[in-house]
């Protein structure tokens, strides 16, 4: 191949379709609850840039965190019930449903045993992890949720700096049939170089079952849309998301 050909015949990345997704399955939608939206305006230019984006279900995700987002499950059904209203008033037409992002300590261990858990899919609970150091109990605690029913995913696992370097804890957690959820973010190096590093591992090792937004406002959605044709992109094309059989 020539030099001009080297250079010119390459071809050109697609830009990744967020649309082959379907289903958002972690955000912070719900106004005035976490850190994620302020106000039900904020809410709805969300949710219009998903539509735009081509999604067509949204499962929001507020923090359920003691002592930082004390929220319960009759806080965040209100939450979904208010935006529910909100866009049926505007004739929007799009899937809607409040869930949790469950922090793991012990006032979670309380609530599996109180059955007191927000879920979606098929009995579906989204966990997370500190991100400062290895959680003590956790094998124990997805334990109990999977006797009790529910199938756990453990958020944006790319970010915890305690794993990095290797897909083996990822891949032995879902050999015990525990998910694994991968933020958008983190493709694109939002959270920096090495959590970038690590999302690249881990799909290269085809180790993540959901791919979500982790969405808390507006600026991640422009950023996504921007940069949907990054490199890692191609290696996220390729794998097989579990995100539209929810």
């Amino acid at each position: 191949m020539g030099l001009l050909g080297g250079l010119f015949g390459k071809k050109k990345q697609e830009p990744f379709n967020f649309g082959s997704l379907h289903t958002d399955m972690h955000s912070h939608l719900i106004p005035g609850i976490d850190d994620g939206s302020k106000d039900m305006d904020d809410t709805l230019r969300m949710i219009e840039k998903f539509m735009e984006m081509g999604y067509k279900r949204i499962i929001t995700t507020p923090h359920i965190k003691t002592g930082s987002f004390d929220n319960t499950s009759e806080i965040i059904k209100k939450g979904e019930e208010d935006v529910k209203n909100e866009l049926a008033k505007r004739n929007i037409d799009l899937d809607f449903q409040a869930a949790a992002e469950y922090f793991f300590d012990y006032t979670f261990l309380e609530k599996v045993e109180k059955g007191d858990l927000l879920t979606f899919g098929q009995n579906h609970i989204l966990v997370e992890y500190a991100f400062g150091q290895p959680p003590m109990g956790a094998e124990d605690m997805f334990f109990q949720l999977q006797m009790k029913g529910y199938n756990p995913i453990l958020a944006h696992f790319e970010r915890y700096v305690y794993y990095h370097g290797s897909v083996a804890k990822a891949e032995e957690l879902r050999n015990r049939n525990i998910k694994i959820q991968m933020n958008i973010g983190s493709v694109i190096g939002h959270y920096g170089p090495l959590v970038q590093k690590q999302a690249e591992k881990m799909l290269k090792a085809g180790v993540v079952d959901y791919l979500a937004s982790d969405c808390h406002r507006m600026e991640h959605l422009t950023l996504f849309e921007a940069k949907n044709q990054d490199p890692l992109f191609a290696l996220v094309g390729q794998q097989k998301w579990l995100n539209n059989r929810l």
